[in-house]
């Protein structure tokens, strides 16, 4: 069974991962829309949102990883 790549595999982190867009969208200066659609924004500010927040997600793994060892 194919699974999809936009599923959560923790889906307890929704409203984290959501609080993180949020941020992040206003840390960069783009306007996210209020109903939820986001048709209307560029690729290029999407994809600085989603390039920001994997780095963030990165550099949160890097340091659980470093506090392990």
């Amino acid at each position: 069974m194919a699974r999809s790549h936009n599923q959560l595999q923790v889906p307890q982190a929704r409203a984290a991962l959501e609080q993180l867009k949020f941020e992040v969208a206003q840390e960069l200066g783009i306007q996210l829309p209020a109903d939820g659609y986001y048709g209307n924004m560029t690729t290029r500010d999407m994809g600085s949102i989603g390039g920001t927040i994997t780095k963030r997600l990165v550099m949160m793994a890097e340091q659980q990883l470093a506090g392990r060892f």
